[in-house]
């Protein structure tokens, strides 16, 4: 266990007011999860000072010396142990983050992934605007559940994530981003209506890869949910009808 805040410290800035205050009120203890070492977790244990507002018109009366360096206000974990978690949410996801990040001795839920993902991407949103953006869907149960991402494809960033696949919804979205120019969109037939109604301005492209995901060989064709085949591509037609006239003078002969 650490103690900051104390010792040779003899004032402390009130983070409401500003004011300088000089006068102690005991100690608060932190808890934050910090990186592993050699794949066990760590934990470590900070006693900062709290201190009294002498400013009676100031509304917070009592408050703890931060180090923002090392963690931020309220947070359960270091700095460095949640940029960890964050790229490895960005990287593989929820779920498969959860059973990665276990492994190497950082036991965190898939939600708190989210949630990291989430948080980051709000405090990112006012610096920047989105011009080309992929709208498509994610499962929250395979087969069953389904809600709506949107991406930045041009930083390649999650930019929301939405518990639902609607029409409305994403045309609100939309709305609330006027400076959108391109949308790569998913097949579904709300996305299409969304993106109509909510970025008019904008050009729309009906795309069959995932926006985050665009490997350099073609992807193998795969069924829609709705039970429609998604379109070949011309390399995977050529082989599909090559492979059908071989089997067909195989059978001849």
């Amino acid at each position: 266990m650490g103690d900051f805040g104390g010792g040779r410290r003899v004032w402390c800035l009130c983070p409401d007011c500003g004011r300088r205050s000089t006068r102690r009120h005991g100690w608060h203890e932190r808890h934050l999860q910090d990186l592993p070492a050699q794949g066990a977790p760590v934990a470590v244990k900070l006693r900062l000072q709290r201190w009294l507002c002498r400013n009676e018109a100031c509304e917070r009366k009592t408050f703890t010396a931060q180090l923002s360096e090392v963690a931020a206000p309220r947070a359960r974990r270091t700095e460095r142990a949640t940029e960890i978690i964050y790229l490895l949410g960005h990287g593989v996801g929820g779920r498969p983050g959860e059973r990665l990040i276990k492994r190497i001795g950082m036991p965190t839920s898939d939600d708190t992934i989210l949630r990291c993902l989430k948080r980051r991407v709000k405090a990112r949103g006012s610096e920047e605007t989105a011009r080309v953006v992929g709208v498509e869907d994610w499962a929250w149960r395979e087969g069953s559940t389904y809600g709506t991402i949107f991406v930045d494809l041009e930083r390649r960033e999650v930019l929301d994530l939405f518990p639902e696949r609607a029409a409305g919804m994403t045309a609100d979205w939309l709305k609330r981003h006027p400076g959108i120019e391109i949308i790569s969109r998913d097949r579904c037939g709300s996305f299409a209506q969304g993106a109509h109604e909510g970025a008019p301005q904008a050009r729309q492209f009906a795309e069959i890869r995932r926006p985050l995901s665009y490997p350099a060989e073609p992807a193998e064709p795969a069924g829609c949910r709705s039970g429609a085949t998604r379109p070949y591509s011309r390399v995977f037609r050529a082989s599909i009808v090559a492979d059908g006239r071989r089997r067909g003078r195989q059978r001849e002969r």
